[in-house]
């Protein structure tokens, strides 16, 4: 069976929303970060890179990192429609996502939520944690205009969607920065997706969204 291995609110989240989304069976291994498991050997034999989402597939081979993931989530599952087969709709799926975990969530977030990876200084802390939630709201505003007379970034409901949502959950729960609009919105009709209610409380986050 397939299997996600994840940490509560990570951005293997968005993975488990997809998951939850395609409705095959699969299962869950939490990696419990604040005991640091994902350096422990019996994790660091299943991903070396000691990082979520992992995802051991049904033949056994392990697939790592959020976009591999998600776009072979999508082409495995054709009929759920996640991502368009369509040249140029594709190659703006894939900017967009890449946009969102490259830049947004390993530039701005790391900044604000992982200071110390920046500088052991503590007195230079507040002036990273500012530079971080300066290039996240400047990437959500990009968003922002992007989503634009739109319910979901692409026009249609696809992977993009699951990337921004872990976004947002940080944004909105943990930064608790207010967001721009149309991003709002995103975030407020993703939480009514069945799938997302469902990955919230599997991983016993539902209260907090």
């Amino acid at each position: 069976m397939t299997t996600l291995y994840y940490a509560p609110g990570t951005c293997a989240t968005g993975i488990h929303i997809l998951l939850e989304e395609i409705g095959k069976p699969y299962d869950l291994k939490k990696v419990d970060f604040a005991a640091q498991a994902q350096y422990q050997p019996d994790y660091v034999a299943v991903n070396p890179k000691s990082k979520v989402p992992t995802l051991v597939r049904d033949d056994g081979s392990t697939l790592t990192e959020f976009p591999a993931i998600a776009v072979w989530l999508a082409l495995t599952n054709p009929d759920k429609k996640l991502l368009s087969t369509d040249p140029e709709k594709l190659a703006r799926t894939l900017e967009t996502i890449d946009y969102i975990v490259s830049t947004l969530h390993m530039q701005a977030w790391t900044r604000f939520w992982r200071t110390v990876r920046y500088s052991s200084i503590e007195d230079e802390h507040p002036k990273i944690k500012a530079q971080g939630r300066e290039m996240a709201e400047k990437g959500l505003a990009l968003l922002d205009k992007q989503l634009a007379g739109k319910d979901w970034l692409m026009g249609d409901f696809t992977i993009a969607d699951c990337a921004l949502y872990f976004f947002e959950f940080w944004v909105a729960e943990w930064g608790k920065w207010p967001m721009p609009a149309n991003v709002a919105a995103h975030y407020a009709r993703m939480n009514k997706r069945p799938s997302v209610q469902n990955m919230l409380k599997m991983q016993g986050l539902a209260q907090a969204a």
